[in-house]
Protein backbone atom coordinates (compact mmCIF):
# COMPACT_ATOMS: atom_id res chain seq x y z
CA UNK A 1 0.00 0.00 0.00
CA UNK A 2 1.22 3.66 -1.08
CA UNK A 3 2.26 5.42 1.91
CA UNK A 4 1.18 9.05 2.23
CA UNK A 5 3.51 9.84 4.99
CA UNK A 6 6.21 10.02 2.00
CA UNK A 7 5.64 13.25 1.14
CA UNK A 8 3.04 14.59 4.06
CA UNK A 9 5.64 15.83 6.31
CA UNK A 10 7.60 17.28 3.58
CA UNK A 11 5.05 19.55 2.13
CA UNK A 12 4.55 20.66 5.72
CA UNK A 13 7.61 22.51 4.82
CA UNK A 14 6.64 24.44 1.79
CA UNK A 15 5.38 27.10 3.46
CA UNK A 16 8.93 28.20 4.14
CA UNK A 17 9.57 29.13 0.27
CA UNK A 18 8.42 32.46 -0.89
CA UNK A 19 8.39 31.53 -4.79
CA UNK A 20 6.81 29.99 -7.57
CA UNK A 21 7.11 26.47 -9.21
CA UNK A 22 9.01 26.37 -12.64
CA UNK A 23 10.04 22.94 -13.82
CA UNK A 24 12.47 22.11 -14.60
CA UNK A 25 14.04 24.30 -11.41
CA UNK A 26 17.33 26.27 -11.55
CA UNK A 27 18.43 24.66 -8.79
CA UNK A 28 18.22 21.56 -10.46
CA UNK A 29 20.01 22.70 -13.85
CA UNK A 30 18.14 20.61 -16.06
CA UNK A 31 17.78 22.17 -19.66
CA UNK A 32 14.41 20.90 -20.75
CA UNK A 33 11.54 17.64 -19.56
CA UNK A 34 11.23 15.26 -22.54
CA UNK A 35 8.09 13.29 -23.56
CA UNK A 36 8.95 11.38 -27.16
CA UNK A 37 6.35 10.19 -29.44
CA UNK A 38 4.69 6.65 -29.18
CA UNK A 39 6.71 5.14 -32.24
CA UNK A 40 9.72 6.33 -31.21
CA UNK A 41 12.84 4.38 -30.37
CA UNK A 42 13.22 4.26 -26.71
CA UNK A 43 17.04 4.52 -27.09
CA UNK A 44 16.03 7.94 -27.44
CA UNK A 45 16.10 8.42 -23.92
CA UNK A 46 12.26 8.03 -23.38
CA UNK A 47 11.28 4.27 -21.64
CA UNK A 48 7.71 4.92 -21.76
CA UNK A 49 6.39 7.92 -23.90
CA UNK A 50 4.53 9.13 -20.70
CA UNK A 51 5.46 12.11 -18.03
CA UNK A 52 3.43 12.54 -14.79
CA UNK A 53 3.52 15.86 -12.96
CA UNK A 54 2.11 16.80 -9.65
CA UNK A 55 1.60 20.26 -8.53
CA UNK A 56 0.85 21.86 -4.85
CA UNK A 57 -0.92 24.44 -4.00
CA UNK A 58 -0.93 25.43 -0.37
CA UNK A 59 -4.03 25.41 1.39
CA UNK A 60 -3.81 29.26 2.75
CA UNK A 61 -3.80 30.05 -1.34
CA UNK A 62 -7.05 31.39 -2.45
CA UNK A 63 -6.32 33.21 -5.68
CA UNK A 64 -7.06 31.26 -8.81
CA UNK A 65 -3.46 29.58 -10.07
CA UNK A 66 -2.82 28.56 -13.77
CA UNK A 67 -0.37 25.60 -14.95
CA UNK A 68 1.52 27.09 -18.10
CA UNK A 69 4.03 25.21 -20.66
CA UNK A 70 6.68 26.03 -22.55
CA UNK A 71 7.13 25.22 -26.55
CA UNK A 72 4.12 22.25 -25.77
CA UNK A 73 4.51 21.61 -29.73
CA UNK A 74 6.93 19.56 -31.66
CA UNK A 75 8.40 20.97 -34.52
CA UNK A 76 10.48 23.73 -33.81
CA UNK A 77 13.94 25.56 -32.71
CA UNK A 78 13.91 23.37 -29.22
CA UNK A 79 12.28 19.71 -30.00
CA UNK A 80 14.50 16.90 -32.09
CA UNK A 81 13.57 15.95 -35.12
CA UNK A 82 13.57 12.53 -36.77
CA UNK A 83 13.94 12.93 -40.29
CA UNK A 84 11.21 15.08 -40.07
CA UNK A 85 8.48 16.62 -37.35
CA UNK A 86 5.42 14.21 -37.30
CA UNK A 87 4.73 13.67 -33.25
CA UNK A 88 1.57 14.34 -31.68
CA UNK A 89 1.87 15.29 -28.11
CA UNK A 90 -1.57 15.97 -25.20
CA UNK A 91 -1.48 17.74 -21.91
CA UNK A 92 -3.88 16.45 -19.29
CA UNK A 93 -4.60 18.57 -16.22
CA UNK A 94 -6.47 16.60 -13.39
CA UNK A 95 -8.17 17.43 -10.21
CA UNK A 96 -10.94 16.25 -7.69
CA UNK A 97 -10.76 13.05 -5.84
CA UNK A 98 -7.72 10.52 -6.96
CA UNK A 99 -5.98 12.60 -8.87
CA UNK A 100 -2.92 12.24 -6.54
CA UNK A 101 -4.70 9.08 -4.11
CA UNK A 102 -5.18 6.68 -6.36
CA UNK A 103 -1.29 4.60 -6.31
CA UNK A 104 -1.91 4.22 -10.57
CA UNK A 105 -0.93 7.32 -10.35
CA UNK A 106 2.30 7.10 -9.06
CA UNK A 107 3.66 4.25 -11.04
CA UNK A 108 7.02 4.36 -12.45
CA UNK A 109 5.43 2.65 -15.92
CA UNK A 110 2.13 4.00 -16.51
CA UNK A 111 -0.06 2.12 -17.86
CA UNK A 112 -3.31 2.22 -16.39
CA UNK A 113 -5.52 3.93 -14.27
CA UNK A 114 -2.90 6.92 -14.32
CA UNK A 115 -5.04 9.51 -15.97
CA UNK A 116 -7.35 9.47 -12.36
CA UNK A 117 -9.10 12.11 -10.88
CA UNK A 118 -11.39 14.56 -12.71
CA UNK A 119 -10.29 15.94 -15.95
CA UNK A 120 -10.06 19.58 -15.74
CA UNK A 121 -8.04 20.91 -19.04
CA UNK A 122 -6.50 19.17 -21.80
CA UNK A 123 -4.79 20.18 -25.50
CA UNK A 124 -3.25 18.10 -28.10
CA UNK A 125 -0.41 19.64 -30.00
CA UNK A 126 1.22 18.93 -33.42
CA UNK A 127 3.85 21.44 -34.75
CA UNK A 128 1.71 24.67 -34.46
CA UNK A 129 4.33 27.44 -34.88
CA UNK A 130 2.25 29.84 -32.74
CA UNK A 131 3.52 28.17 -29.83
CA UNK A 132 7.34 27.42 -30.83
CA UNK A 133 9.13 28.71 -28.17
CA UNK A 134 6.47 30.32 -26.79
CA UNK A 135 3.86 29.53 -23.46
CA UNK A 136 0.42 28.13 -23.47
CA UNK A 137 -1.27 28.74 -20.28
CA UNK A 138 -4.23 26.25 -18.71
CA UNK A 139 -6.84 27.78 -16.19
CA UNK A 140 -7.71 29.55 -14.57
CA UNK A 141 -8.34 26.58 -11.62
CA UNK A 142 -10.05 27.45 -8.05
CA UNK A 143 -6.93 25.56 -5.69
CA UNK A 144 -9.99 23.62 -4.16
CA UNK A 145 -10.49 22.09 -7.40
CA UNK A 146 -7.27 20.21 -6.60
CA UNK A 147 -7.42 17.65 -4.83
CA UNK A 148 -7.41 18.11 -1.27
CA UNK A 149 -4.94 16.59 1.00
CA UNK A 150 -4.60 17.03 4.93
CA UNK A 151 -1.05 15.60 5.63
CA UNK A 152 0.11 16.83 2.16
CA UNK A 153 -0.82 20.82 3.30
CA UNK A 154 -2.50 21.42 0.07
CA UNK A 155 -4.35 21.09 -2.86
CA UNK A 156 -3.01 18.98 -5.87
CA UNK A 157 -2.73 18.98 -9.57
CA UNK A 158 -2.03 16.27 -11.92
CA UNK A 159 -0.36 16.94 -15.15
CA UNK A 160 0.16 13.97 -17.91
CA UNK A 161 2.01 14.29 -20.98
CA UNK A 162 1.74 11.55 -23.46
CA UNK A 163 3.34 11.08 -26.71
CA UNK A 164 0.61 9.56 -29.11
CA UNK A 165 2.00 10.07 -32.23
CA UNK A 166 5.44 10.14 -34.29
CA UNK A 167 8.79 9.73 -33.46
CA UNK A 168 10.09 13.03 -32.41
CA UNK A 169 11.27 14.44 -29.06
CA UNK A 170 9.14 17.18 -27.73
CA UNK A 171 10.83 19.16 -24.89
CA UNK A 172 9.29 21.30 -22.84
CA UNK A 173 9.26 23.23 -19.56
CA UNK A 174 6.47 23.82 -16.78
CA UNK A 175 5.41 26.82 -14.25
CA UNK A 176 2.76 27.01 -11.69
CA UNK A 177 1.59 30.67 -11.66
CA UNK A 178 -0.51 32.85 -10.06
CA UNK A 179 -1.35 34.80 -13.92
CA UNK A 180 -2.25 34.02 -17.12
CA UNK A 181 0.24 35.83 -18.55
CA UNK A 182 3.61 35.52 -17.19
CA UNK A 183 4.98 33.90 -14.57
CA UNK A 184 3.90 34.89 -11.42
CA UNK A 185 4.80 32.93 -8.53
CA UNK A 186 2.47 30.55 -5.75
CA UNK A 187 3.83 31.25 -3.23
CA UNK A 188 4.71 27.85 -1.24
CA UNK A 189 3.86 25.81 -4.58
CA UNK A 190 6.24 22.92 -5.41
CA UNK A 191 6.12 19.79 -7.92
CA UNK A 192 7.32 16.75 -7.82
CA UNK A 193 7.46 13.59 -10.00
CA UNK A 194 8.01 9.93 -9.21
CA UNK A 195 9.55 9.18 -12.42
CA UNK A 196 11.45 11.92 -14.01
CA UNK A 197 12.26 12.50 -18.32
CA UNK A 198 14.30 15.03 -19.22
CA UNK A 199 17.03 16.49 -21.18
CA UNK A 200 20.62 17.28 -19.52
CA UNK A 201 22.44 20.00 -20.46
CA UNK A 202 24.53 19.71 -23.69
CA UNK A 203 28.03 21.52 -22.49
CA UNK A 204 30.77 19.09 -20.68
CA UNK A 205 31.31 19.44 -17.04
CA UNK A 206 28.10 20.69 -15.87
CA UNK A 207 26.21 19.36 -12.94
CA UNK A 208 22.42 18.37 -12.47
CA UNK A 209 20.90 17.81 -9.27
CA UNK A 210 17.97 15.48 -8.29
CA UNK A 211 16.35 16.25 -5.16
CA UNK A 212 14.56 12.64 -3.85
CA UNK A 213 12.70 13.11 -0.26
CA UNK A 214 13.38 10.53 2.35
CA UNK A 215 10.26 9.84 4.52
CA UNK A 216 10.58 8.24 7.97
CA UNK A 217 9.74 4.79 7.08
CA UNK A 218 12.38 4.40 4.74
CA UNK A 219 15.78 1.96 5.28
CA UNK A 220 16.74 1.70 1.62
CA UNK A 221 16.35 2.71 -1.85
CA UNK A 222 17.09 1.22 -5.31
CA UNK A 223 18.28 3.82 -8.04
CA UNK A 224 16.94 3.50 -11.63
CA UNK A 225 18.46 5.23 -14.50
CA UNK A 226 18.14 5.14 -18.58
CA UNK A 227 20.15 5.55 -21.46
CA UNK A 228 22.31 7.84 -19.74
CA UNK A 229 24.68 6.95 -22.41
CA UNK A 230 27.47 6.74 -20.17
CA UNK A 231 27.36 10.35 -20.06
CA UNK A 232 29.80 11.17 -17.08
CA UNK A 233 28.92 10.30 -13.33
CA UNK A 234 26.61 9.78 -10.96
CA UNK A 235 27.07 10.76 -7.49
CA UNK A 236 24.85 10.42 -4.03
CA UNK A 237 24.94 13.37 -1.70
CA UNK A 238 23.26 13.69 1.68
CA UNK A 239 23.70 14.73 5.50
CA UNK A 240 25.69 11.62 5.71
CA UNK A 241 26.74 10.25 2.26
CA UNK A 242 30.00 12.33 0.51
CA UNK A 243 30.25 11.74 -3.28
CA UNK A 244 28.73 8.28 -2.99
CA UNK A 245 28.94 6.44 -6.77
CA UNK A 246 25.70 5.31 -8.28
CA UNK A 247 25.40 2.80 -11.54
CA UNK A 248 25.25 4.30 -15.03
CA UNK A 249 23.27 3.34 -18.22
CA UNK A 250 24.90 3.15 -21.57
CA UNK A 251 22.72 3.42 -24.70
CA UNK A 252 19.11 2.18 -24.27
CA UNK A 253 19.11 0.02 -20.87
CA UNK A 254 18.81 0.46 -17.50
CA UNK A 255 21.20 0.22 -14.91
CA UNK A 256 20.57 -0.32 -10.93
CA UNK A 257 22.07 0.01 -7.77
CA UNK A 258 21.14 0.28 -3.72
CA UNK A 259 21.94 2.43 -1.32
CA UNK A 260 21.26 2.01 2.94
CA UNK A 261 19.78 4.53 4.25
CA UNK A 262 20.67 6.07 7.50
CA UNK A 263 18.51 7.09 10.02
CA UNK A 264 20.16 11.05 9.68
CA UNK A 265 19.32 10.91 6.33
CA UNK A 266 15.22 10.10 7.05
CA UNK A 267 12.82 13.10 6.75
CA UNK A 268 15.70 14.69 4.61
CA UNK A 269 16.46 15.12 1.06
CA UNK A 270 18.71 13.55 -1.09
CA UNK A 271 21.22 15.15 -4.05
CA UNK A 272 21.96 12.89 -6.73
CA UNK A 273 24.52 14.72 -8.89
CA UNK A 274 24.55 13.96 -12.39
CA UNK A 275 28.49 15.08 -13.67
CA UNK A 276 27.88 15.13 -17.29
CA UNK A 277 31.65 14.30 -19.37
CA UNK A 278 30.70 14.89 -22.86
CA UNK A 279 29.41 17.42 -25.06
CA UNK A 280 25.95 16.04 -26.41
CA UNK A 281 22.39 15.98 -26.29
CA UNK A 282 21.30 13.90 -23.93
CA UNK A 283 18.04 12.59 -22.70
CA UNK A 284 17.77 10.43 -20.08
CA UNK A 285 15.25 8.51 -17.60
CA UNK A 286 15.45 8.60 -13.04
CA UNK A 287 13.34 6.85 -10.56
CA UNK A 288 13.86 5.46 -7.44
CA UNK A 289 11.93 3.19 -4.85
CA UNK A 290 12.07 2.46 -1.40
CA UNK A 291 12.60 -0.99 0.19
CA UNK A 292 8.87 -1.75 -0.20
CA UNK A 293 9.02 -1.08 -4.43
CA UNK A 294 7.11 2.02 -3.41
CA UNK A 295 8.21 5.32 -5.98
CA UNK A 296 9.70 8.14 -4.55
CA UNK A 297 9.30 11.46 -5.23
CA UNK A 298 11.14 14.02 -7.11
CA UNK A 299 10.62 17.58 -5.99
CA UNK A 300 11.79 20.29 -7.66
CA UNK A 301 12.84 22.65 -5.23
CA UNK A 302 14.24 20.50 -2.14
CA UNK A 303 12.53 20.30 1.05
CA UNK A 304 14.40 21.92 3.66
CA UNK A 305 16.82 22.70 1.23
CA UNK A 306 19.97 20.90 -0.32
CA UNK A 307 21.66 18.57 2.39
CA UNK A 308 25.02 19.07 3.29
CA UNK A 309 27.08 16.68 4.58
CA UNK A 310 27.85 16.85 7.61
CA UNK A 311 31.66 16.38 8.35
CA UNK A 312 32.74 14.62 11.70
CA UNK A 313 35.69 16.31 13.01
CA UNK A 314 38.03 13.84 15.04
CA UNK A 315 39.18 15.53 18.31
CA UNK A 316 42.52 13.84 19.76
CA UNK A 317 44.21 14.69 23.52
CA UNK A 318 47.68 14.85 23.32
Amino acid sequence: MFRTTQIAFSLILLAQFSFGQQVPSGVENIDFLTTFGSDSQKNYGDDDFTQVFFFVVPFDNSLPVYIRIFDPETGGKNDLSNHGFNTTTHFAVYGGNGAFSNEAAHDVNPSTGYTSGILMKEETFTSEPQYDNKWYTFGPFNPVEGEKSEKNNGYIFKIVISGKTGDDGNLYRMFLSSSAETNIPVEGGNAFTYEYSFRLKSESGTVTHLYPYIDEDVTSIEQHNFDFDGDGEFVLYSVSKNRHLSSTSGNGDWATDNHTIDPKERNTTLDFQILKKGNFDNDMVVYLVNQYNQPIPFFAIPIGGAPKFEYKVKVTKK
